[in-house]
């Protein structure tokens, strides 16, 4: 191990394996920032220009540093104009808007930077000690478990429904499942809900929904409600840094977040989107009562740990890409096809077959995180001040990147007519104080939890599966606490209240 760590190391700190981490950080940041165009459409472009160099180690080191700077870049959108274009940033923007709206821009630019930093180097870290032993245990894997896991992600909705929303957040999570089902179905292939429209027969697209759910009606907002725009519109971006009781406050958040997401990242079909939802509703859970309440207002441990999470879990996918030749999700799923074509077989015997191209993007991943935070720490007072553009300029300015973001999705002119229909429905919806993740997460969620309800019905011919296999069982009863905890806890609490009124 120790001779193929260092000729990894050797192979990445080459001229050219340099320049590909510098040019796929830089792509991958850059090309993240505009809505609709996520890791997967930057990678896809770019494999004829890896395939080109011949390189298998500076192919995939191209490729992974796009990959995670992407993600990296993604929440940039997110946090300015509460427009995530990739579902692993929905969450950032939860807390990293109102932030942005508060005047603190700069500042929630800053925690991004920071967290996103810290979730990936430290996921690298953990790649490089336990990549061989994990290997073994994303294959205890099945499709009862990644079902069991998706009812976990959905139980959680309560840390992201307001004081006395959980009714509503539960009513917008099962409409999200309904809409998950429109299109060809898990079990038949034929087509659901279409209404004989031939564009809706693969569902409806996540680009189209997420822009219809956060940016169109931020847009519209802006124009039916303009004095409740707020915000520092000065121009000058103040707030930069963070203060050292800030910076006390999320450590323990990375820490937690940068562990749970590397782990989520490493079980095939996860990744980041489930990491970043996992991540803040868990840390929504823990915290204090005043805490809880400024989470969805602005909270620094809001926003720190959904960055975290998502960038911890790109890390983590790698592990059953390398090691196993699994692809955890669409991105690495183009990772292995690239590979493939490169005649390099991923697998167990990759670490010994070819250790320079296994420890070569491990190293890589390092210098990669570092050169992003670099990289972006001195351009976000300049990043930030698109919130000082004129309002009558932004606005066209965000409906323009919607529009866009929807057709670059699907490439359907469709899509912009479900997107302008979802998002009068939202913007209603928000009027009416209804929380709108809960309806993108049950939408994510929806078709990995029946694909996988699916096809573990038919492997264990009925519903048996749930108590046969245990590691089912302990996620659905975590899952079941998950529920009745927020209940147990204001239980307890107005108990509290009631004894204070009483003297006691």
């Amino acid at each position: 191990m120790l001779e193929g760590l260092l000729i990894g190391l050797q192979t990445a700190f080459s001229l050219q394996n340099l320049l590909m981490v510098i040019g796929g950080c830089l792509i991958g940041t850059f090309i993240g920032m505009l809505p609709g165009l996520g890791p997967m459409s930057i990678i896809a472009i770019m494999i004829p220009v890896a395939i080109s160099l011949g390189d298998p180690s500076a192919a995939l080191i191209l490729l992974a540093g796009v990959y995670y700077g992407a993600i990296f870049g993604g929440s940039t959108s997110s946090i300015l104009l509460n427009a995530p274009g990739v579902a692993g940033t929905v969450a950032s923007s939860f807390d990293g808007y109102p932030m942005a709206r508060q005047g603190k821009a700069g500042k929630a630019l800053t925690i991004a930077a920071i967290a996103s930093f810290s979730g990936g180097f430290i996921g690298a870290l953990l790649l490089m000690v336990f990549a061989p032993a994990l290997s073994s245990v994303a294959l205890l894997f099945h499709s009862a478990e990644y079902f069991a896991l998706m009812v976990v992600g959905l139980s959680a909705i309560a840390a992201f429904a307001g004081t006395g929303q959980v009714a509503k957040a539960l009513l917008m999570t099962l409409l999200g499942l309904i809409m998950a089902t429109v299109g060809e179905g898990a079990l038949f292939n034929m087509p659901r809900f279409t209404m004989g429209i031939m564009d809706l027969q693969s569902g409806f697209g996540f680009i189209t929904l997420a822009m219809a759910m956060f940016a169109l009606p931020e847009a519209l907002f802006l124009v039916l409600k303009p004095k409740n725009l707020s915000g520092d519109n000065s121009g000058e971006i103040k707030d930069l840094r963070i203060s050292r009781s800030e910076a006390k406050a999320i450590a323990p958040v990375i820490g937690r977040q940068s562990l749970q997401g590397f782990f989520i990242g490493v079980l095939p079909g996860a990744g980041a989107t489930i990491a970043s939802f996992l991540g803040y509703a868990v840390e929504r859970n823990i915290a204090t009562k005043e805490e809880q309440d400024e989470f969805g207002k602005g909270s620094i441990k809001g926003l720190a740990a959904p960055e975290t999470a998502n960038n911890a879990a790109c890390t983590g996918s790698f592990v059953p890409l390398l090691t196993l030749g699994i692809p955890g999700s669409g991105t690495t799923a183009i990772l292995l096809g690239a590979l493939l074509a490169l005649n390099v077989t991923p697998g167990p015997r990759l670490m010994i077959d070819e250790p320079q191209i296994f420890w070569a993007v491990i190293m890589s991943m390092f210098i990669g995180n570092l050169i992003l935070l670099i990289l972006n720490l001195p351009l976000i007072p300049y990043i930030a001040k698109v919130l000082s553009v004129p309002r009558n300029y932004l606005i066209p300015f965000i409906l323009f990147f919607t529009l866009m973001g929807a057709y670059i999705g699907q490439n359907n002119a469709t899509e912009l007519l479900l997107l302008v229909a979802f998002g009068i429905c939202a913007t209603a919806l928000k009027f009416a104080d209804y929380p709108l993740a809960p309806l993108l997460i049950g939408f994510i969620l929806g078709g990995m939890l029946e694909d996988n309800f699916s096809r573990s019905m038919q492997l264990y011919d009925g519903i048996g599966f749930i108590w046969e296999r245990p590691m089912t069982l302990g996620l659905l009863v975590i899952a079941l606490i998950l529920v009745l905890l927020p209940s147990y806890r204001a239980r307890r609490a107005r108990a509290r209240q009631a004894g204070v009124a009483d003297g006691d």
